[in-house]
């Protein structure tokens, strides 16, 4: 066989090959039902859920966090005076606790608001930029109309968020953090609740009565929901969030799981 015919049936092989091996289709891959559904996250990556509830006078925004989405909601709200702000980190931490031990969250939805007035927070006064007391301008029937309580209920941006809150989320219980008075306070039908927080906690029970236009004098007076104020210590404020868990968490947890007495 002389060199090029040799060279003619080699290239003839080759591009027969080549042919070949672009016809082949491989064997598809046995299908297993319900492969394409989409798989569920675990329970510990859970993602909360979050609510711009409004925006303070200097426009910063009061936002909710929201975690599960059972029947027995609580609402929980910090830092409402500007200058008792150890409530944030709390209730940091215990949203992260919740995010990662979910059976805590079976049958119940958290509402957080960790910031309630945010523009007193920065600038570390009590009152909003307008010099009124938030936790005095709520429409209870005891509230005061003046300059320092606002001249009529709800007349501040930061209530009226908080108030949108309470008419969407309707919860079974409040907890509002609170410093410098050392103790758990409690409005409404809160008493049990208050008892069962304050043994989990360094705080006593004391009941200090509801302040005009208060959110315990409205939310508790007048709506009957159980709501407990924690009192935490001034001192609160130069702790870690670590420390703060440490002394607190507990009680936190508690208020959340109370099982509350049947309403008559």
């Amino acid at each position: 066989m002389d060199k090029g015919r040799s060279i003619w049936l080699v290239c003839t092989l080759l591009l027969a090959v080549v042919a070949l091996a672009g016809c082949y289709e491989p064997e598809p891959r046995p299908r297993v039902i319900g492969e394409d559904r989409p798989v569920p996250l675990p329970t510990t990556q859970l993602i909360p859920q979050y609510r711009l509830l409004g925006r303070s006078i200097q426009g910063r925004a009061i936002t909710a966090q929201i975690l599960g989405d059972g029947l027995d909601t609580t609402l929980i709200v910090a830092t409402i005076h500007g200058n008792e702000p150890a409530g944030t980190p709390l209730v940091k931490r215990l949203a992260d606790h919740l995010a990662t031990n979910p059976d805590l969250l079976e049958g119940r939805r958290i509402v957080i608001i960790p910031v309630a007035n945010p523009d007193g927070m920065a600038a570390g006064t009590r009152e909003n930029v307008r010099a009124v007391d938030l936790n005095r301008n709520f429409e209870a029937s005891n509230r005061v109309n003046n300059g320092d309580y606002g001249h009529q209920s709800l007349s501040e941006p930061e209530t009226r968020a908080l108030q949108a809150a309470i008419e969407e989320f309707r919860p079974n219980r409040i907890l509002s953090l609170h410093q410098p008075l050392n103790c758990i306070d409690y409005d409404g039908p809160g008493k049990a609740l208050a008892a069962a927080v304050a043994s989990s906690s360094r705080l006593p029970v004391k009941k200090l009565g509801a302040k005009p236009g208060s959110l315990g004098a409205y939310t508790g007076e007048e709506l009957g929901i159980p709501t407990i104020t924690m009192e935490l210590p001034a001192a609160a404020s130069n702790l870690s969030e670590d420390a703060l868990w440490e002394r607190y968490g507990q009680a936190m947890i508690v208020g959340i799981t109370y099982s509350l007495p049947a309403s008559k």
